[in-house]
């Protein structure tokens, strides 16, 4: 076989796909692989290339073929795409990814994450369910209150009254207040499973000087520090806050042609928990803002923006800054 200086592997749970070239640029390595022989054939294979598709375990895989010598370079899948030439399958994908390497203005997931990293990633989506799960049960709870003729203030923190008041409610049904009780219980769980989780993710904070500082931003917690810390790679790849912002997805959409510059929605790209902490920290800073409270070096620039825009435009010019400044 001629020696192959570059690979593209298209990877699933137990079949893997790969395609080859040499120096000539000649496909030399069209082959389907199982999840052992696919082990097996790169720990016997001389040290090379390998593009990888940024997906699930990619991560998990790189590290692997890193152990045995090779070098690994992650694609995000939409840059992917236009290098599929036709049809969609899995060899068709492993050329592509080939392909797409060679470019030289081709854009790589920045350096593969360690095990510990993944880990604290997995924390933030433990905390990330909880409170989805928490959400949608006190929704359930306000929706069969309000069919028996009770209701309660919008938010997290007027739902204990509310089963309070239930429980305390001798005219309701029995089997009524058996359930609800039950859904009480259920939510009590919740939150001491929510507390357990943020009591970890604080402690992971106050041991981490970087988060530690970037708490320091108005608007930006130690929940939105530590998430900043943990899924924003390596800081130094970003020439300037602009672009870290475009990571994220706070820039707009750039629909330009023939000289006549069309901008549009946020691109809303990246990582959208990450965003969603940022978007929210600067809702907070212009409600407090506007009930006179917490003033900071950014309460007279956004005063301005309020002034031109809707809170809700101007909360995403705030996460945009914030994340600059980040």
């Amino acid at each position: 076989m001629d020696h192959i200086i570059r690979i593209g592997m298209d990877t699933s749970k137990h079949v893997f796909q790969l395609h080859g070239v040499n120096a000539a640029e000649e496909p030399v390595l069209r082959r389907k692989l199982r999840r052992n022989d696919m082990v097996v054939f790169f720990e016997r294979l001389a040290p090379t290339i390998i593009a990888i598709e940024a997906a699930g375990a990619s991560h998990h895989w790189a590290r692997l073929l890193r152990s045995f010598g090779h070098e690994v370079k992650l694609i995000a899948p939409q840059l992917v795409k236009p290098y599929v030439k036709r049809g969609k399958n899995d060899a068709a994908d492993a050329e592509a990814l080939c392909g797409a390497m060679s470019r030289p203005t081709m854009r790589f997931v920045p350096p593969v994450k360690t095990a510990e990293r993944q880990a604290a990633l997995m924390l933030l989506g433990l905390r990330d369910r909880l409170v989805r799960n928490r959400t949608q049960l006190a929704n359930a709870i306000r929706g069969y209150a309000a069919e028996l003729g009770l209701a309660a203030a919008k938010g997290i923190a007027h739902l204990a009254p509310l089963l309070a008041r239930i429980q305390s409610d001798e005219s309701l049904a029995g089997l009524a207040r058996e359930l609800f009780a039950a859904h009480a219980q259920e939510y009590a769980q919740l939150q001491a499973q929510i507390d357990e989780v943020e009591g970890k993710l604080m402690a992971w904070h106050k041991t981490n000087p970087g988060s530690r500082r970037l708490a320091q931003i108005s608007g930006i917690g130690p929940i939105g520090a530590a998430m900043l810390i943990m899924k924003t790679p390596a800081p130094e790849m970003f020439r300037s806050g602009r672009q870290f912002a475009a990571w994220i997805g706070l820039t707009p959409k750039d629909h330009s042609t023939a000289g006549k510059g069309r901008l549009g929605v946020i691109t809303r790209a990246g990582d959208e928990g990450l965003r969603s902490a940022l978007v929210v920290g600067a809702t907070a800073v212009i409600r407090h803002l506007r009930n006179g409270k917490g003033r900071s070096m950014l309460s007279a620039w956004v005063e301005q923006l309020l002034k031109r825009k809707p809170p809700k435009l101007a909360a995403v010019a705030l996460a945009n800054k914030l994340a600059r400044i980040a």
